[in-house]
């Protein structure tokens, strides 16, 4: 099963540089997009519907801002809108998931704080109801993938320059706590360093460009435990860039059932 996770800025403007053209060639099963900043009805035409794909779309309701989106080549037993956070701060970021037999997989954009429609305040809430919601799932008999731009950096390696981006959002003292107790207490597993641990891998330039400003690992893909073991092969593509992010490719020993009927 292989699963594509991008943070595309804008699905318009990551399409016309080309992404569809790209994923066409990639052979994913699953395919998780972020920040799509578009309204489901706009994205009505055959691009954004990729032959021998099934695409759903859970948008923000506003328009240019928010929005993802997964691609699966088998038909999901079900499909699940939002988080369900009793304090509403889920709809500040956007989550879809696709349910199928033993296995669920989540696209997910987080608050960034870095926006000025985004505060801090919004991201600890949503990070503490989110870490209530893993530790509740992490009992079921089911498997769980969350891909997508978690807005934290899971250590000081996954930063180009540390000392300085320490002090900023994606890397303060309270994110780092949440992230240790994610994989350490949870038992999440960071997929990702799983299949790579070669340095300087990093998937997001906030100027931008690969060529200025420090360089982060926000983009992730968070697996239960039980799939540590299947994964056979990470990557962050470089050759194209299609956002400020960089596509998020890993590879894992495991079939989704095909539904005959599609």
């Amino acid at each position: 099963m292989r699963i594509i996770s991008l943070s595309v800025d804008g699905i318009h403007q990551a399409a016309q540089r080309g992404l569809y053209d790209w994923l066409a060639s990639q052979d994913a099963d699953i395919i998780c997009l972020q920040d799509l900043r578009a309204l489901e009805y706009e994205l009505d035409h055959d691009t954004f519907h990729p032959e021998g794909y099934n695409a759903y779309f859970f948008d923000s309701g506003v328009k240019h801002y928010n929005g993802v989106a997964i691609y699966s080549r088998v038909l999901p037993k079900a499909l699940i809108y939002g988080l369900g956070f009793s304090t509403g701060v889920d709809m500040e970021g956007r989550y879809l998931q696709v349910d199928f037999d033993d296995i669920s997989i989540g696209s997910l954009l987080a608050p960034s704080a870095t926006l000025e429609t985004e505060s801090q305040e919004v991201k600890v809430q949503f990070f503490d109801d989110f870490q209530a919601h893993l530790s509740k799932i992490s009992r079921k008999r089911r498997d769980f993938v969350f891909c997508g731009n978690w807005a934290m950096a899971p250590c000081r390696a996954d930063l180009s320059n540390p000392d300085v981006q320490e002090h900023q959002s994606g890397f303060l003292p309270h994110e780092q706590q949440w992230m240790n107790q994610l994989f350490r207490q949870l038992g999440y597993v960071d997929a990702f360093r799983e299949g790579n641990q070669d340095k300087d891998e990093y998937s997001w330039w906030p100027e931008g460009s690969v060529d200025q400003g420090d360089a982060w690992r926000t983009d992730l893909h968070v697996v239960s435990a039980n799939l540590k073991p299947r994964v056979e092969y990470a990557m962050v593509y470089k050759k194209q860039l299609f956002s400020s992010h960089l596509p998020v490719i890993v590879d894992y020993d495991y079939e989704l059932e095909v539904d005959p009927d599609f």
